[in-house]
């Protein structure tokens, strides 16, 4: 009996991952055939010299010294430099590696769940839902995101060498789990808080505290402090890269109040996928309510699930599990304009999926109901999911679908218009572009990109006193603004201005742009 029942447990397992890897791989696949989009693709690939070299020891140099793109990842920037090696810049080939981390990532979190609770179809669900969840399309079908489904991949194997660690204590296998979290936090920084789902896990379903009744406070610091101490410094060195940003007027008190709203409004969205963007403005002036409403239902819940933590310690380590890894994300200290992504509930979501597979069946007290109808209503819901993230892939098949979506399901959104406007430029369509990019500046004034790429249609259009106006526009709003001077350089060479425009071109290379001094020089024309 026991040799069928563990044959017959490892078929179920076998079967699992099966579906799991083709349902997964039949929705991203159509990512293959779709191109870079034009928010961060050209600063990660498209135009990164280093990644567009490959694999060479100053690229690796680069990727372990830069905190290029406002983040210390090198790992990441090494992943793709070798993806260029191998696909050039085709970029269906970036996307595959996107999916087969995804996938790779799944199957790791259904073995991670199985091995610490022996529940297969509990595990499954939690696996299922990270995989196909519609807001985990973003992490996927960006390539910018390689980040995301890098260091979700880490994430995984590092909580199931720690699992392996438990299971027998010895510093080989301690030594493995800190290499595996040193190879996350290399891939993004949003892992330092790992370490906290550790001791949740010790919690439940590990049921170490149980075995350690002395004094748990030195036991958790002891074996945990190293971690502690790796996520610190990667939260030292992110601050340190986001802090030279240039959107820093959004007061704190603004950040903490759109911080609860933002925590709740990912939780709807992980149990009501719509309205699914890009991009989502950041939520100015909120008033009282909203913040106070949002704070109280935080509180409530937390309150809910400590009090329960012993007759429903899943529904405390999936909660806490979604509070901790969501909190380095809500805006609070990051200054720049991603105040709200739908990436940032990769990780965070699975202890949402965790509280609803252990706790729904909690609720249905009646086994009969509990034994036919579950299932049934579980495969539904997983479909219903697949069928949103089969559509929301869609949407990324290049910029123009993509922002042109964001616009339909979002409002006031200035960087939708001002990115839908790039790909109008690229495709040719220059009046839309300067519309798009019109509208962009009238929902935010102060965009100084906005005015530098509209200046850079009217110039490719013939009208060059229109792209100076807007030029002026964009160095008045951010004097530094290297390539506003660099863009208004070319414009007085074509008006064989030569003096104001070596002047600008100067600037622009003191700043770091010097294209068109190159071309100024290039002609004998500028020292």
């Amino acid at each position: 009996m026991l040799n069928k029942s563990a044959t017959t447990t490892k078929t179920q397992k076998l079967i699992v991952y099966i579906v799991l890897a083709l349902v997964t791989f039949t929705i991203y696949w159509q990512t293959n055939h779709f191109d870079f989009i034009n928010l961060d693709d050209n600063i990660y690939v498209a135009k990164n010299s280093y990644i567009r070299s490959g694999m060479t020891l100053e690229g690796i140099r680069w990727s372990f010294s830069t905190t290029y793109a406002d983040f210390w990842h090198p790992l990441t920037w090494l992943s793709l430099m070798v993806d260029y090696q191998l696909y050039g810049l085709n970029a269906g080939g970036y996307h595959t590696t996107n999916l087969i981390l995804h996938i790779l990532s799944t199957l790791l979190l259904f073995l991670l769940f199985c091995r610490m609770t022996k529940e297969i179809w509990k595990s499954a669900f939690v696996a299922a839902f990270f995989a196909i969840h519609p807001l985990h399309v973003e992490s996927v079908a960006w390539i910018s995101e390689r980040k995301d489904v890098l260091s979700a991949f880490f994430w995984m194997l590092t909580l199931s060498s720690y699992v392996h660690y438990v299971e027998k204590p010895l510093l080989k296998r301690y030594l493995l789990v800190l290499f595996f979290f040193m190879l996350a936090l290399m891939s993004k920084p949003m892992v330092v808080t790992l370490p906290l789902i550790f001791i949740l896990l010790d919690y439940w379903p590990l049921k170490r505290f149980k075995l350690k009744e002395g004094n748990l406070i030195l036991w958790q610091l002891k074996e945990k402090i190293t971690f502690f101490v790796l996520s610190a410094a990667c939260t030292i060195i992110t601050i340190y890269a986001q802090h030279r940003t240039s959107f820093k007027t959004i007061p704190i008190s603004d950040r903490i109040a759109n911080a609860f709203v933002y925590f709740l409004t990912y939780l709807e969205k992980i149990f009501w996928p719509h309205d699914l963007s890009i991009f989502y403005p950041f939520l100015e002036h909120i008033s009282f309510w909203p913040t106070w409403g949002s704070f109280s239902t935080i509180l409530i819940i937390s309150a809910l699930v400590v009090v329960n933590i012993k007759r429903l310690p899943y529904l405390f380590a999936g909660w806490f599990w979604y509070a901790i890894t969501i909190l380095p994300v809500l805006g609070v200290t990051y200054t720049g304009i991603h105040w709200m992504h739908d990436t940032y509930t990769y990780l965070p979501s699975i202890g949402i999926s965790v509280g609803i597979a252990w706790g729904v069946p909690h609720l249905i007290k009646n086994k009969i109901i509990r034994k036919n109808a579950l299932l049934p209503i579980a495969i539904i819901s997983l479909v219903c999911l697949a069928i949103l993230s089969w559509k929301q892939c869609e949407y990324w098949k290049n910029s123009i679908e993509l922002f042109s979506h964001s616009l339909r399901v979002t409002k006031k959104n200035y960087l939708a218009y001002d990115h839908r406007g790039i790909a109008y430029g690229q495709n040719g369509q220059y009046l839309p572009a300067i519309d798009d990019f019109t509208k962009a500046i009238d929902l935010k004034p102060d965009y100084y990109k906005g005015f530098n790429n509209r200046g850079v249609t009217y110039f490719i259009t013939g009208q060059y006193q229109m792209a100076i106006k807007d030029y002026n526009e964009a160095i008045s709003l951010k004097p530094d603004y290297a390539k506003a001077y660099d863009n208004r350089a070319n414009v007085y060479l074509n008006q064989n201005n030569i003096a104001a425009g070596c002047n600008d071109a100067q600037k622009a290379c003191l700043l770091g742009e010097c294209s068109s001094l190159q071309t100024f020089r290039r002609k004998g024309l500028c020292y």
